[in-house]
Formats: C-alpha cells, structure tokens, sequence
C-alpha cells in the first residue's frame, strides 16, 4: 500500500486539510483493518525521528526500542527502512496504537482514542 502523506513508518501526517477524527478513521477504521502483512510504503522516510518521538509517547514499548535501534543501523549504512506492514505498525506507532491505554495516558486522555490523536499529533508537530 502507498499511503502517501498519511500513514509513516511509525507516524502520521500533519492535519493540514482534515481533523483527529479523520485521521483517526484513515489510521485506525481503515488502514489498521488491512491485511496484517500489507506492506506500508510512505511517502518519505521519518523514520527515525518518529521512532525518537514513539519512544516518548511508550518508553516502556520493546517494539519502539527495537525498531528504532534497526533503523538507526540502516540509515548508518545508507539503506531505507521502507517498507513497514500493518501489523509492525500495530506494535510501534503511536498514531495507530491510540486505543492503548500507555498512549493514551501519557497524552492525558484515557478512555478518548480522537482526543489522544490530537494531543500527540501536537506534540509531535513541534518535536
């Protein structure tokens, strides 16, 4: 799948032309519900600064650690670390993991998975 400016490798676009909801609905509803092994090919490679900004949402996230770890060694050696697939996604990127209860406490939000897309979302715009 090419998501374009939606869906990163571990994060999400800007809500320039939409709102939490929408992204909520794309993330979450839409892209979340494929195929487990769907490949995720985004439109540029954030990698690593979003895997730096997951590991402050889930410090505790062995996924986020992991991920981030190989894909610091991949930029070192000049390789992309695209593609991902849905169910990696699942376990690392906070804008689809809004549902858990360790994102949505460290945005202040439990028990309101729109509400804790914003808050993140900006939180992240000036990461």
């Amino acid at each position: 799948m090419f998501t374009g400016d939606t869906l990163f490798i571990a994060g999400c676009g800007r809500f320039f032309e939409g709102s939490a909801s929408d992204m909520y609905r794309a993330l979450v509803e839409i892209l979340g519900a494929l195929p487990p092994s769907t490949r995720v090919y985004c439109g540029h490679e954030y990698t690593v600064k979003n895997l730096k900004f997951a590991a402050t949402v889930e410090p505790n996230n062995s996924a986020v650690a992991e991920k981030l770890a190989w894909a610091k060694a991949q930029t070192s050696k000049r390789q992309p670390t695209v593609p991902s697939t849905i169910a990696e996604e699942h376990t690392f990127n906070p804008f689809m993991r809004v549902r858990e209860t360790s994102v949505q406490s460290h945005a202040g939000k439990v028990g309101d998975a729109i509400a804790t897309m914003a808050t993140i979302r900006s939180r992240k715009d000036v990461f």
